[in-house]
Formats: structure tokens, sequence, C-alpha cells
């Protein structure tokens, strides 16, 4: 016992590498299952890669101890096996300095959307290098001058500012959090954000102690054995819960196996809960289309416009159609309803605003800064500019061929059918794009089924005299 517990392969260090083991699969699952279980098309943008990000982390962190601290009993060191390499580099700007700066960047741009209204000054990914920055200089800072000792031990005036600088990133998310918490956020994010900062700190107690116990006490075999197996278990738990508890998009939580009914929630209309959001109602009125009334007012006619979208995106140009169908929703949230409509802002602006969205529309320079600048989310008129822009184009090119289109003569053929008593339960007939799947442009947490084709009929016999 007394040479394991020095030099590692101790029984109880090979359950802690497969409890390890263990946890880095269950991460790897929970990462790439919700894609394959739910269908979900994989994000672009830091939706996507900030999780991705956290899972890089996290094996990182695992490695770095079952490496620095000999878990397998290595007989000969290689220089790949270096303390430096392993202690300093994988477990500091690779591991947990790169877990904390990612929860950090979520919690930084939570804050400026929902506290200060407006879109983050940086950019996700630079972000993340200015809040690493200190983990890498102090990493180069420590190898330069080369303080460990075999064991990757170093002595107290080391520890301490090493520990620092982990409770710091902990304190800067505390600081973060702290500024939201008044916020009333729609899915969560707040309450994902305390829990990691709560493990976080727990492990960096953990940590703390273990390094005691092993340091003050390394005549104890028993206790430098029980330290070094609590120091991994605690890390693989601590990596597995900071991304099941992952807030990087507010509607993440939607993507969950423990989830086994189909998800309900096809945009973000009706995710936020507004009135009608995607709906075609028996009860909505449905006045004679006049092709020569303006587009912007045959538009709010939801019928038209279903069919107006389902024109536009079989000519590979419907984003404008569904920008306009977006912006609609976004007015029927009440204006005194800040969150809401800060919600649904910021998924116009990246699915459609944003250089590279998935549906970006048309726009000028010019109007798309003013959107991407804007000090105040919640503006009634954000969109208004882009909107004109693109009813402009819409008048030029799609309108001129939609009356003459096979879809607006089925419009004007289950009109009449409903015009003379024939109510139909559904819009039929029409083949909807896949390009409907795109709610946060980038980051579809949902799945879009096509609109199914029935009909009611509710024809009376006339008995007979």
């Amino acid at each position: 016992m007394a040479g394991c517990a020095i030099e590692g392969g101790c029984p109880s260090d090979y359950v802690a590498v497969a409890i390890s083991v263990l946890s880095l699969l269950l991460l790897l699952s929970r990462s790439i299952l919700p894609f394959v279980v739910h269908k979900v098309s994989p994000k672009k943008g830091s939706a996507f890669w900030i999780p991705m990000i956290q899972v890089l982390a996290g094996i990182n962190l695992v490695s770095s101890l079952v490496m620095s601290l000999n878990f397998l009993n290595f007989k000969k060191r290689h220089r790949w096996q270096s303390c430096y390499v392993w202690a300093v580099w994988f477990e500091g700007p690779l591991g947990f300095g790169l877990l904390l700066s990612c929860r950090i960047v979520q919690a930084f741009q939570l804050y400026f959307i929902f506290a200060k209204r407006r879109l983050p000054p940086l950019r996700s990914h630079i972000a993340l290098l200015l809040f690493l920055f200190p983990w890498f200089a102090g990493a180069a800072f420590i190898h330069i001058r080369k303080p460990l000792n075999n064991r990757c031990h170093s002595k107290a005036q080391w520890v301490i500012p090493v520990i620092s600088l982990h409770a710091l990133y902990v304190a800067i998310l505390v600081a973060f959090t702290g500024a939201i918490r008044h916020i009333e956020f729609r899915f969560n994010e707040l309450r994902d954000l305390w829990r990691g900062i709560l493990f976080s700190a727990s492990s960096i107690g953990v940590w703390i102690a273990a390094y005691i116990l092993n340091e003050l006490h390394e005549e104890i075999g028993w206790l430098q054995v029980l330290s070094r197996f609590c120091l991994l278990v605690t890390t693989s738990v601590l990596v597995v819960v900071f991304f099941c508890v992952s807030s990087s998009q507010p509607l993440l939580s939607q993507i969950s196996l423990r989830k086994r009914e189909p998800l309900r929630c096809k945009t973000m209309g009706q995710a936020l809960g507004i009135p009608d959001s995607g709906l075609l109602l028996r009860s909505e009125a449905n006045p004679p289309i006049d092709p020569n009334e303006p587009l912007e007012k045959l538009l709010l006619n939801k019928r038209f416009r279903q069919s107006f979208m389902a024109f536009a995106d079989s000519c590979l140009a419907g984003e404008s159609v569904h920008f306009y169908d977006d912006v609609h929703e976004l007015g029927k949230i009440p204006a005194d309803d800040s969150i809401r409509r800060i919600y649904m802002a910021r998924d116009i602006i990246d699915k459609y605003i944003v250089a590279g969205a998935s549906m970006e529309v048309n726009i000028s320079h010019r109007c798309r800064q003013e959107i991407l600048t804007t000090p105040n989310l919640t503006h009634p008129h954000l969109f208004d500019n882009a909107l004109n822009e693109l009813l402009q184009l819409m008048k030029m090119n799609l309108a001129r061929d939609y009356w003459s289109s096979m879809f607006f003569l089925k419009f004007k053929e289950e009109a009449s059918l409903r015009l003379n008593g024939h109510e139909l339960e559904r819009m039929s007939g029409w083949n909807f794009s896949p390009r409907l799947s795109a709610v946060h442009g980038s980051d579809d947490p949902f799945h879009h089924d096509h609109l199914s084709r029935s009909s009611d009929h509710n024809d009376k016999d006339t008995p007979l005299s």
C-alpha cells in the first residue's frame, strides 16, 4: 500500500479512473445523443461551439489529473508525460480555465442582452480569448520557472496564487450572475448559472483539501489514496454537471433526453407563449384577397401569408417572408413585456440579421448595422427599416410571379370552399419547404412537421317526406 500510495496504481486509483471514463462517456453521450434522438440539426455560432468546447475542457481536466498524479502508475516517464504538460497546461488554460471561461462568456452574453438590452460589444470567441489570456500567461510563467517536483507538486507559495486564480474566475462568474439575478428568465438560465457556481466552488474546496492532505501527510498511505480518489471523482462529476446545466441558449433546455414526448414548441413564438403563434384557426377572418391591394396589407392575412411563404420557399427565396412572419409575431408581444421581446428580437437577429445566418436576409449594410448596434433590443420599431427594404424586394420579384402560380390558384380554391361553408380543418395541398426548420437560425432545437392534409366535412342528409 505504501508504494502505490506514493507512486500510484492502487486498486482504488483504477476504480477512480474507471469512474472518470464512465463520466466522460456520459458527457459525450449527453452532447451527441440529443442531436441523434431528436434529429436536431447541428448549430452554428456560439450556441454550438461553446458547449462543445466545454466538453473538450472537461476531457482535458480529467485527463490532466490522471496523468499528473500518475493514477495508472507509469513506470517510465516520457516527454509527453511531463508535469508541465498535464499539471500546468491541460489542467489550467485548457481545463478548468477553459471550462469557467466558457461559462463566464455565457453569463457575459446574458448580462448585456437582458440587463443592458443590447448585443454584447465583443464576439463570443474574442471574449473567450480575453478571459483565457491570464490562464495562458500564468501557465507560461510557471513553465519557465519550473517549480514542480517529480510528483507534480509545488510549494505553498506557488499553490496560493494558482488556487486564487481558480477562485477569481468563480468570483467573476458570481459577479455577472448577480448582476442579472433580477431578470425573470423564461428558460432557467439563471438557475443553471448558480448551479455551475455551486459545483465549481465545491470542486475548488475539494482540490484544496486534497492538496493539503497530499503535501502535509505523505507518510499516511491511506490518506494519500483517499484524497487522490476523491479528487478525481469530484472532478469527473464536475465536468458532467457543468455541461448538463449548460445555459448556452435560451431554448437549449428543450433538448433533453429526459423528455420522451415529442417536442411541442416549433417556433420561438410558441416557446414564449405568443397567442396563436404559427396556428391557422377555423375562426380566423378570411376576407377576399384582391391582388391590387398593397402587399404589406395582404400579408396581414395569415392564410395568405402562409400561401405566399410556401411559394417563396419553393423559389428558394423565402427568407424575406419568414422574416416578416417572425417580426409580425414580435408585434404581438406587449411593449411592457421586455423579457419576451428580447428573446424574440434576439432570435430574429440570430436567424436573419447576423452575417452568415442560415436565413440571412438581403438588406443594406446600414440597415443591418442599425439593428446589430441598437442600444435597445425592445424598441418597437427595431426592424421597421429592414421590413421596408424587404417588402420592396418582394414586390419587385416574388409578388409578380405569385399571382400566376399554382399556389395562388390553390389559395383561391380553398378560400372559395370556406366561403361556401366547407371549412377545411387545415390548409392542405401545399408542399412546405424544409427551410421552415430554422428556429434560432443557426441553432434550431426543434422539429418542424409539415402541415397534415385533412378536411372536415359536415354534410347533413335531408330526410325524404
